[in-house]
């Protein structure tokens, strides 16, 4: 049996008794199992796999402890993957997201009762929490520097593309830009590969490249190795939030139904009149040959949410200077703004975001086919039912709760306007013949089916 014991590292390491008890006090609950899976996705860093149960399935012997010292924890690993060790020693990087792992679940889990009925459930609340879990993992720290681009895109993308991403990345840090993605593989990795060659060039000390995840999908997405800043939300909605309140500026690189839910997220939030002065760079882009996935996107759009979201962003083909350049000069506008309402740079607090995009949609068979597809609602009462359509159809595809539900029941059933719905199938089924839903190699059976009233 092989058992590793770790050091605390960064805020972890300066715990009082109280919080130490509090910590050791999960040790049995479902928090401390979401944690332990978390851990094992993390010690897999790197590894292309998007099935839990293949990632998982070999080390059905693995456990973690926390073990108790007079400043804090130390973490016990018992048979942990090799992959995640060089030369017998532990990669730096894994051991602080390891940390980053027991901070956001264990710790900020029992602060807002993770699993529990009492968890944070209004509007200003919520926000308040993501900030809190944003500050407790030093993200706001450095973040009013007006630099940070969220690059959102699919996990399951060719080489091209993914090249593609990497030059867009490279541009970006060339202009000191950092980088913040979902931290795992694919367009999620590219740029934070592309901006340390930028940064080192610059001779940028200060690079950042922030990974924000949830406990659901990291198992099927586990942290690229470039990632030095790990934070894991609660939940879908909690992350996308904290993406765009953390974000002055959004690329957004091809990808399959995952990408379309948070262009979906992004878009519903700024069609809101109450951020109709917001400026957010919102740029879509990727390398010659996309043009067709982006006026398919583009179009369904129209079509759903009109003329009036496609206006929020703009689409570059085939051209990473020209999206860095664009992000610049969207930067300043964000500057303006920022410094005429009193707001903060590190975090949006005058982004309006309606509670409809705050609470989380759990995805089942029952609230997949009661979601409200049709147009008689206003374009951003759309935006959310599409988003939570968009995200049972990612649970289906790759989080394990979503796995197990269609093994046992079959696909989830989506049903609603006529005229909707066969958009909707056609956009699905892009995704499906360019291996957009799943890593190549792996053959993909839909989890779900498309029906009109």
């Amino acid at each position: 049996m092989k058992k590793v014991q770790l050091n605390p590292v960064g805020w972890m390491s300066q715990l009082s008794q109280i919080e130490v008890s509090q910590l050791q006090d999960t040790a049995h609950s479902q928090l401390f199992h979401l944690f332990k899976n978390c851990c094992l996705a993390v010690l897999n860093s790197g590894v292309d796999e998007d099935n839990f149960e293949a990632l998982f399935a070999p080390y059905k012997d693995f456990n973690i402890k926390l073990v108790r010292r007079e400043r804090g924890v130390k973490i016990e690993l018992v048979n942990p993957p090799d992959v995640a060790f060089v030369d017998g020693e532990l990669m730096q990087g894994v051991h602080e997201h390891i940390f980053a792992v027991l901070r956001d679940l264990l710790y900020m889990g029992n602060k807002y009762a993770f699993l529990k009925q009492n968890a944070p459930a209004d509007g200003d609340s919520i926000t308040d929490m993501v900030f809190d879990m944003l500050r407790h993992s030093n993200a706001l720290e450095g973040n009013d520097n007006l630099n940070t681009v969220v690059c959102w895109g699919g996990h399951s993308i060719n080489q091209t593309e993914y090249k593609y991403t990497k030059e867009v990345g490279y541009q970006l840090g060339l202009r000191e830009m950092n980088i913040c993605t979902g931290c795992g593989p694919g367009a999620m990795k590219g740029p934070m590969k592309g901006a340390t060659i930028g940064h080192a060039k610059q001779r940028y000390k200060n690079g950042r490249y922030i990974g924000i995840s949830e406990p659901s999908i990291i198992a099927a997405e586990p942290p690229n190795a470039i990632v030095n800043e790990l934070i894991i939300m609660p939940d879908i909605e909690k992350r996308l939030e904290a993406f765009v309140r953390l974000a002055h500026g959004i690329v957004i690189f091809p990808g399959g139904v995952g990408t379309a839910e948070e262009l979906l997220y992004v878009l519903g939030i700024l069609l809101n009149e109450h951020n109709a002065q917001q400026p957010f760079p919102l740029i879509l882009t990727g390398p010659a040959g996309s043009e067709e996935y982006f006026e398919a996107i583009d179009d369904f759009v129209g079509a759903t949410l009109g003329k009036a979201a496609q206006a929020k962003y703009q689409i570059i083909i085939d051209d990473p200077e020209e999206v860095a350049r664009c992000m610049r000069g969207g930067f300043e506008k964000v500057r303006e703004y920022r410094v005429a309402m009193g707001d903060a740079f590190s975090f949006n607090w005058s982004l309006k975001i309606e509670a409809s995009f705050q609470r989380p949609f759990i995805p089942t068979h029952a609230s997949m086919s009661q979601l409200a597809l049709h147009h008689q609602q206003s374009p951003g009462e759309l935006a959310v039912a599409l988003r939570q359509a968009f995200s049972g159809i990612v649970a289906g595809n790759v989080k394990a709760e979503g796995i197990a539900q269609i093994k046992a029941q079959g696909p989830f059933s989506l049903t609603g306007e006529a005229e909707l719905m066969r958009r909707i199938d056609t956009l699905l089924e892009s995704f499906v013949a360019q291996h957009r839903m799943k890593l190549p190699g792996s053959a993909y059976e839909p989890c779900y089916v498309v029906k009109s009233d």
